[in-house]
């Protein structure tokens, strides 16, 4: 059991560090653009299949981008934008291209002063000399000049996606690849998706990684541990410290898993998970009971020792099942690569293989056990033996 620990322990080291770390491979150095238009430098976007291409032009003191989403369609608006006060929503000055009912596509800019825009056409807090766009191939690709302050060359940029209806822009989902879709750039030196973005998407991955490795693992292995070890008399107490073990490491492990995804929570303001929150808490204050039961666990032939079971058994069912549904709502919100999913949903069937074998096998035991037991008293009696007791 603790060779299990051992290695699931290493997984989560090995799935946080996939996860957190980003492709070296850059896709956008190999498109191209009509008139064969060259950029100096160009960045995959980590979320929503998007990509930035710009020049700085010191000369007088103007960028000139193209920021292209692949995989849209007609019906849904793109747009991208930079935040002088950070990658947030509120605040941006954005660029925004659609496909109007007329089969035309709009480029217009917008600045955004609230949570849920508008996305009507206003002025920028800089100039934009010349703004265009383009519609094939499934891919939207916005074309402008910026002519940015100084101070503003290094921000930040936010880009998005959403649903076009009857030439209104609808608002974009807030899960998924579209809370991904953030980071920092400064035209001046290349470099783009910067500290804060980074950051914060480790955070998010962290968060996941390890809520799966406790709730979702080490919880229901501690819960095997204690139902089909204890069948073995050579294994007690042997068996308590390794259930205890296993759950408390869980609990740890999986409270600042919990932290993680509070402070997330405050640091996104506007952006509830309702569902994926109020498990959450529901987990941690099951946990905490569980950790109280723990230390308040009477003796074996003690008159309260039933109802304590009952207590402590069906509080930690109840803690797996929820873990487990929490953790794929965290799946739908995170959105990593299927891989990710594949691999926990890999993990459940093993852990659901073994308990169910290891449940048969117990009862085999137990069942044989009781028979034994039977069997010498009928032996006894036929030859004479006990009859004094």
């Amino acid at each position: 059991m603790e060779i299990k620990a051992w290695n699931l322990v290493l997984f989560s080291c090995l799935l946080l560090s996939l996860l957190a770390s980003p492709s070296s491979a850059q896709t956008c150095v190999s498109q191209t653009f009509p008139d064969n238009k060259q950029y100096v430098n160009c960045t995959d976007l980590r979320a929503l299949s998007s990509y930035l291409h710009w020049t700085y032009h010191q000369s007088n003191g103007t960028v000139e981008m193209a920021f292209r989403h692949t995989g849209t369609t007609s019906s849904r608006w793109s747009a991208w934008g930079i935040n002088p006060s950070g990658p947030s929503m509120v605040g941006t000055q954005a660029l925004v291209a659609f496909v109007n009912s007329s089969g035309v596509t709009q480029a217009f800019t917008t600045s955004i002063d609230s949570p849920f825009p508008t996305l009507q056409p206003t002025d920028l807090s800089f100039q934009v000399p010349s703004l265009s766009a383009t519609f094939e191939n499934d891919e939207m690709t916005i074309f402008g000049v910026l002519r940015i302050p100084e101070n503003m060359l290094s921000t930040s940029q936010v880009w998005q996606e959403g649903p076009v209806s009857n030439d209104q822009l609808q608002p974009h989902t807030t899960d998924g690849a579209n809370l991904q879709s953030r980071g920092s750039i400064n035209f001046l030196t290349g470099q783009s998706a910067g500290a804060s973005s980074d950051s914060r998407t480790r955070r998010r991955n962290v968060h996941g990684v390890l809520n799966t490795v406790s709730w979702g693992i080490l919880m229901p292995l501690g819960a095997i541990t204690a139902r089909y070890m204890k069948v073995f008399k050579s294994a007690d107490p042997a068996w308590f410290y390794l259930h205890v073990a296993c759950q408390s490491s869980a609990y740890v492990v999986g409270v600042a898993g919990w932290a993680t995804g509070i402070k997330l929570g405050s640091d996104s303001p506007g952006i509830t998970h309702n569902p994926h929150r109020t498990i959450g808490i529901i987990l941690f204050c099951f946990g905490t009971l569980q950790v109280f039961a723990l230390l308040l666990r009477p003796n074996k032939n003690h008159k309260y020792r039933l109802y304590w079971n009952i207590y402590h058994h069906s509080i930690g069912y109840s803690v797996i099942i929820l873990s487990i549904v929490n953790i794929f709502e965290g799946f739908d919100i995170l959105n990593p690569e299927d891989k990710w999913e594949r691999i926990y949903i890999g993990i459940l069937i093993f852990l659901g293989a073994m308990a169910t074998l290891l449940e048969a096998f117990t009862w085999y035991v137990v069942i044989r056990r009781r028979r034994t037991n039977k069997h010498p008293l009928a032996m006894n009696g036929a030859n004479g033996h006990g009859q004094g007791v």
